[in-house]
């Protein structure tokens, strides 16, 4: 696995939904119509999470998903926070 640098990941960023590159991460607010909706999603991203190994930071206030996204392992960016933030982007389109 592969630190990405910043010109591949502004490049690989236009795939994204409302993901924005700051602080060194991946960052998405997700805003469901309720609490039960945030945390059914924040469950099915768990077990995706852990699907794939790799786990996000993320902070929940009532129907909102604050998501960032890093690579540990590489101190950085890599392809595995593009593929979650995509599994994400697809999960949330479904719910909202």
């Amino acid at each position: 696995m592969d630190k990405l640098n910043k010109k591949e990941i502004l490049i690989k960023l236009k795939e994204l939904d409302s993901w924005v590159y700051e602080h060194s991460k991946l960052q998405r607010v997700f805003v469901f119509s309720d609490f039960n909706e945030a945390f059914k999603f924040m469950t099915l991203m768990a077990l995706e999470a852990e699907r794939i190994n790799h786990h996000p930071e993320w902070f929940n206030i009532y129907n909102k998903v604050t998501v960032s996204l890093i690579t540990h392992e590489v101190s950085g960016i890599s392809e595995k926070d593009f593929l979650l933030a995509k599994s994400m982007d697809e999960v949330a389109n479904l719910m909202i």
